[in-house]
């Protein structure tokens, strides 16, 4: 029998040198990426039946990268795994998409049950937050920002340059002029009515657009 084909992403060496053993007794494991990008080539490129992803990654964040990837493949079923046991992940995570969201520090067989249970197509979310989760939406008032002011492009972007790239770096990585970089630093700062370079990178922070 066909095992189900996964792909991993995490920038933690050791956390997918670990987990790698462990997925592959039970399923495929067609490739590992360490970045936001890496992970919307490889969706692309290989098509797996579930992707294994960390909220906190290099270039692009795994909530926006998996966010792009719906766009083109609203099939795709994609199972969180993250170190923050905070509801407001969880809930952007959904929101975006997810089919499961399990800690790190869970058990491995905690990560194989959500994986066959997005395969399923039913939701997994590690019941160390499920309760809490759940009450938030029953009260009727999800646990995020009820009001995102930026696009997907501008959140791209915020993230690069919170990470410490300069214009330059981000034109390159995005594919876009230095001249596109600033406009969209520069409109975000406007729109979001921050003034220093320094109070954006707050702001990403403090939405979850980057760890630091």
């Amino acid at each position: 029998m066909k095992k189900p084909r996964v792909l991993l992403a995490d920038d933690h060496k050791i956390i997918v040198e670990g987990l790698s053993p462990i997925l592959a007794s039970e399923f495929e494991l067609v490739g590992t990426v360490e970045d936001g990008r890496a992970l919307m080539d490889a969706a692309e490129k290989l098509h797996p039946d579930v992707i294994v992803a960390d909220v906190s990654m290099p270039l692009l964040n795994g909530i926006d990268a998996v966010r792009n990837i719906k766009k083109t493949d609203k099939h795709a079923k994609v199972v969180f795994l993250t170190m923050h046991p905070d509801v407001n992940y969880a809930a952007e995570a959904f929101e975006a998409g997810a089919s499961g969201y399990v800690l790190k520090h869970s058990a491995p067989s905690e990560l194989v049950t959500a994986i066959k249970e997005a395969l399923k197509g039913r939701k997994y979310v590690t019941p160390t937050i499920d309760g809490e989760l759940m009450e938030s939406y029953r009260e009727g008032i999800p646990p995020r920002d009820v009001h995102i002011k930026l696009t997907g492009r501008q959140r791209e972007v915020l993230q690069l340059l919170a990470e410490g790239k300069l214009a330059k770096e981000v034109a390159g990585i995005l594919n876009i002029s230095t001249r596109t970089v600033e406009f969209h630093k520069y409109k975000m700062m406007e729109s979001l009515g921050i003034k220093t370079s320094a109070a954006l990178v707050q702001y990403a922070v403090k939405h979850r657009i980057v760890s630091m």
